[in-house]
């Protein structure tokens, strides 16, 4: 036994080297046997027959016949009570990648369950986890740790690979030392950021308990032999204390009438290593170096248990932990508490129950529970609870009622991470995109001038084209060309990514500013035209720097290009110079002329006219019926106009309404001022806004823009939405509000949306 397993403590039973192939096959054989219904095993020795054919010329690095290392693979995987086609997986998981079999021989002599599962394994070996770490903060690197494992499992179209790829890097970990040192140092820092994690994640705590300490050994060597010296130096003391702590709980339970195994055992190395690092102590120091378990038939006796021993040993304050009532997130469960032993000296005990210390050991493998009948058809039900916390771990939303359900499940294509995708730069990056990104989606979250001077990419060696979806593992290499003229208007609709697009119109802003200052202006007149406006009679150099600021540009062309390349709409630029241009000129016209057209009152007297909505007060006008127009929506706070109609009284506009702005001569003689009696209490009164939002288009706007008004109790009265090709999308809505004031609070909120260019109110 290696000086590395000497005191390993439940773990998966590690297989001593240099066994005959013969003698590791026959135990392979006794362990499936001992926890599988069927006796028919010729699928697995059928496996092994065509595993130790195919490497027959093969060696270890440590001169034993490589079948030796399938062999070992499989019963790690027969120690977590697998299936047969896991099994056979396992025998064969090398072939593919050093042999000259291929994934269609194995599918035609084994099956397309055991095909699948040996060529994700081969998908999985040939990805190169290891990156450049040089010049890289410790948060950049647990974020490169964290994508690599987030790739890893997104790889993996059925769980069952990721379980064969850990008992194949449990077993490259036990024989790690014929490796050349830096070799070693690689491997082991690997396996510490992503292998012994991803146990974790699956619960699976054998075989992330010896990968951590196999890691510590070659990652910091002198660390590891000094706690395997210091561990042994008082090893006998230690097992004599623990057995007694054993002996005394064993009595007193029984005569409390819990039936329950106990035991003792050391702490895992790695375990010891941290907490003396992390809390700055001396092993001498740490609390549960060593532990006792106790393991009971159902929850009642777990308490019942922690009940007893409180009253045999006194607790350690602020040291217990109840994880059967709030299990950790791989649903862990088990009741910990800290005891002060006879001599003083702390000690941890765990209680649990024999399926939650199952659960604990062998995590997600421990679900693969057989019931079947002795023909293997014929599963039973009533496994559900015990699949919940897989569910949660593994994100699924499918419902399960049994076992036959969670196998069809594990051998679909689960798409661990459907939002992203994952992929490699050339220097081993780890690149995060959404799902459905292209080749232009990676140029550009590179660098923007990648993205601007890219010609064409490679992907895993290969040229694709543009619009190629990128999937996870793929290593992309981007084209690029001083000779570019740049992005093509069409890469808008190609690119997935918001991001990706924003940089892509940035370019066509910057590049081609002449172009879209000539076409901003045609955009503005054009407008302009349509609605009868003037626009060299209200457009002045002063209104034009007003304009300029409140948009953040720096001169007026750059007005004139947004408009031009969509970032602006006319109708904003247009609309805001009227304001000021009314501003201005609201004095034209004196009060005495326009109520010489509508009324022979000369009184100055401002009586109240009551409508549905607030009171609007209107000079020189007597008991008239008030309506408000319906093309500009004026609510409570806007400037507003009266406008005497024909036979219909007077109708009330925005002041900046469009039909007021683009009024003949004659028609403004009708005009008539008016106010509201109170600006900013609406009184429960509700009066109907239109806007009209411009954004970046994108999955999930829509939503966002609803929620933001529901959240406002808004009552949305009609929402319509179109996208151009540029992928810009138009939103325009009508709701219900009190005031100005509320309808401001909502176009904050949703001009905070991401995506959302800008929001106007719209008239005429």
């Amino acid at each position: 036994m290696s000086k590395s397993q000497e005191f390993d403590e439940g773990k998966i039973e590690a297989i001593e080297e240099f066994q005959a192939p013969e003698t590791l096959y026959n135990g392979l054989i006794d362990r499936v046997r001992k926890y599988h219904p069927s006796d028919d095993i010729s699928l697995i020795e059928k496996a092994y027959q065509t595993a130790a054919e195919a490497h027959k010329n093969q060696l270890r690095k440590s001169g034993e016949p490589y079948i030796i290392h399938p062999l070992c693979v499989a019963i790690i995987l027969a120690d977590l009570e697998l299936d047969k086609e896991t099994i056979a997986a396992g025998l064969l998981h090398d072939v593919v990648e050093d042999t000259i079999l291929t994934k269609e021989e194995i599918d035609a002599e084994f099956g397309s369950d055991v095909a699948l599962l040996v060529d994700g394994v081969t998908k999985l070996t040939n990805l190169q986890l290891s990156s450049d770490k040089a010049g890289k903060t410790p948060d950049q690197l647990e974020m490169q740790a964290n994508n690599l494992r987030k790739m890893f499992l997104a790889m993996a179209k059925d769980i069952r690979v990721i379980l064969i790829k850990l008992a194949d890097r449990l077993h490259n970990m036990r024989t790690l030392g014929h490796m050349p040192p830096e070799k070693q140092t690689r491997i082991a820092q690997e396996t510490l950021d992503i292998y012994s994690p991803i146990a974790g994640r699956l619960g699976i705590s054998k075989i992330k308990v010896e990968l951590d300490d196999l890691s510590l050994k070659y990652l910091k060597p002198d660390v590891y032999y000094d706690l395997v010296e210091k561990v042994a130096q008082r090893r006998s003391e230690r097992e004599s204390y623990v057995e007694d702590i054993c002996e005394n709980v064993r009595q007193h339970i029984t005569e409390a009438g819990i039936n329950g195994e106990v035991n003792g055992r050391i702490k895992h190395f790695f375990s010891i290593y941290k907490k003396m690092r992390n809390q700055s102590k001396t092993i001498d120091q740490i609390y549960d170096l060593f532990a006792v378990r106790i393991i009971v038939s159902n929850i009642r006796d777990c308490y019942a248990a922690l009940g007893i021993i409180h009253e045999m040993y006194t607790p350690v304050p602020g040291r217990f932990k109840d994880y059967i009532a709030m299990p950790k997130p791989n649903m862990y469960q088990s009741l910990h508490t800290t005891l002060i032993g006879p001599s003083g000296q702390p000690f941890e005990i765990q209680i649990r129950t024999f399926d939650m210390h199952k659960a604990a050991e062998y995590g997600i493998a421990a679900h693969w529970k057989y019931k079947e009948a002795s023909d293997g058809k014929t599963p039973e039900v009533g496994e559900e609870e015990k699949l919940i916390w897989l569910r949660q771990i593994l994100e699924w939303q499918q419902e399960m009622s049994d076992n036959q359900e969670f196998m069809n499940l594990l051998k679909s294509d689960l798409n661990l991470f459907s939002e992203d995708v994952y992929c490699f730069t050339p220097n081993g990056e780890v690149k995060n995109l959404p799902a459905g990104s292209t080749p232009i989606d990676f140029a550009y979250s590179v660098h923007s001038a990648i993205g601007n001077k890219m010609i064409g990419a490679k992907v895993n060696g290969k040229l694709v084209p543009i619009d190629y979806k990128i999937q996870n593992g793929d290593r992309i290499e981007v084209l690029t060309s001083q000779n570019s003229k740049g992005p093509s208007r069409d890469w808008l609709n190609i690119a997935k990514s918001t991001s990706t697009k924003n940089k892509i119109n940035q370019w066509f802003r910057h590049e081609l500013k002449e172009e879209n200052i000539s076409r901003g202006k045609e955009l503005i007149l054009d407008y302009c035209r349509a609605k009868g406006i003037d626009f060299y009679e209200i457009n002045s150099p002063e209104y034009q720097d007003i304009v300029t600021r409140k948009y953040g540009f720096h001169d007026w062309d750059a007005i004139l290009a947004a408009v031009g390349h969509g970032g602006l709409k006319e109708g904003q630029i247009v609309n805001k110079i009227i304001e000021l241009y009314d501003k201005d000129h609201k004095k034209s016209i004196t009060d005495e002329e326009v109520l010489e057209s509508v009324s022979e009152s000369t009184a100055s007297a401002m009586p109240r006219l009551i409508t549905t909505g607030n009171a609007i007060i209107v000079k020189g006008v007597h008991d008239v019926a008030v309506r408000f127009s319906k093309c500009c929506n004026p609510v409570p706070g806007d400037d507003i106009v009266g406008f005497v109609t024909r036979g219909r009284g007077v109708s009330i506009h925005r002041s900046d309404c469009i039909n007021v702005q683009a009024m003949a001569l004659q028609d403004k003689s009708r005009l008539i001022e008016a106010k509201w009696e109170n600006e900013n209490a609406s009184g429960g009164d509700r009066y109907v806004a239109n806007i009209k939002i411009f954004a970046n288009n994108r999955s999930g706007l829509l939503v966002d823009i609803s929620r933001a008004l529901t959240e406002k109790n808004i009552d949305i009265i009609s929402m319509n939405t179109r996208t151009s090709k540029q992928g810009l999308a138009t939103l325009e809505t009508s709701f219900q509000v009190g005031s100005r004031d509320q309808l401001r609070e909502i176009v904050e909120k949703i001009r905070a949306i991401d995506s959302v260019i800008d929001i106007e109110r719209t008239t005429g």
